[in-house]
C-alpha cells in the first residue's frame, strides 16, 4: 500500500470523530431536529461513514513529509 493510503485511513478516523461529533450536536441541541433524532443519528452515522474517508483523502497529501534538497539525513551520529 502506498504511504498516501496509510495516512488516509488514520486520519479518518479522526476526521470522522469530529464530523460525527458536529453533527450529533447539532442534532441534539436544535429542537427540531431532536424530536427526530431517532432517525437522525444513525443516519449520520452512515453520512459521516461515507464522507470521513473522502475529507481525510482530501488532507492527506498535506500530511506528508517533504525532503528538501539540501537535508541531510539524520543517523543519530554527532
Amino acid at each position: 500500500m502506498r504511504t498516501i493510503t496509510y495516512i488516509t485511513i488514520l486520519v479518518s478516523m479522526m476526521v470522522n470523530a469530529v464530523v460525527f461529533g458536529a453533527g450529533a450536536i447539532a442534532i441534539l441541541t436544535v429542537p427540531v431536529l431532536n424530536e427526530h433524532a431517532k432517525y437522525l443519528l444513525p443516519a449520520w452515522i452512515v453520512v459521516t461513514f461515507l464522507v470521513s474517508p473522502v475529507i481525510a483523502r482530501f488532507m492527506a497529501p498535506s500530511l506528508r513529509l517533504r525532503e528538501h534538497p539540501g537535508d541531510q539525513p539524520h543517523l543519530g551520529l554527532r
